[in-house]
């Protein structure tokens, strides 16, 4: 079967199972970016320990999470973008506890140079996916927001107005993105359960 658009396409037995995963996964990461957001929101200003240590929670959370993506996916599906962001992550991990022996500006600026890098990433995947499973619009758009906001963190570092509650919309905003990919695939399942 043919068709222009692949959400609404009947899609493999394998590519149902991970979409299935992907969306477990999509709103576990809603969940742990709005309570990120949450506790950022009321400690970033009046704890200053707790603070650092959600600056660090994060990039860690998402070599975790990508993780549990590559385990989502078909053995036969090239691994190779989850690979670099964990490897980013990680890296990102040491630098942003590193930066923060320096400053907050510091750490901002390896925060959004991690934005960017994973925001690529995400895009990519997205776009891959897209072929695949459909539903990945949300993705795609996130990841793209992600590079624009990595930016920002790095251009605006230094800004006396930046901090780390500078970046909860970030975390917002990647929530709200990760929601809507797990109901757009949602649909998707139903839609291809009830076709099958």
């Amino acid at each position: 079967m043919t068709s222009v658009n692949k959400s609404n396409a009947a899609i493999s037995v394998e590519n149902i199972e991970t979409a299935k995963s992907l969306r477990n996964l999509y709103f576990t990461r809603t969940g742990f970016s709005f309570l990120w957001f949450i506790l950022v929101t009321l400690f970033s200003k009046t704890n200053a320990g707790l603070a650092n240590t959600l600056l660090i929670i994060y990039p860690v959370w998402d070599v975790i999470a990508t993780y549990f993506d590559i385990k989502a996916n078909p053995s036969a599906v090239s691994k190779t973008p989850q690979l670099v962001n964990i490897v980013i992550g990680s890296v990102t991990t040491i630098a942003v506890i590193l930066a923060l022996k320096t400053g907050i500006p510091e750490a901002l600026m390896v925060f959004g140079a991690w934005a960017i890098l994973t925001g690529l990433i995400q895009l990519i995947l997205g776009l891959k996916r897209r072929k695949a499973l459909g539903g990945q619009w949300p993705m795609i758009i996130s990841g793209g927001q992600s590079m624009i906001g990595g930016t920002s963190f790095i251009l605006l570092a230094h800004s006396p107005t930046m901090g780390i509650a500078s970046l909860a919309g970030y975390a917002a905003f990647g929530g709200f993105y990760f929601l809507l990919s797990a109901i757009r695939l949602s649909k998707i399942i139903k839609s291809n359960a009830t076709n099958a």
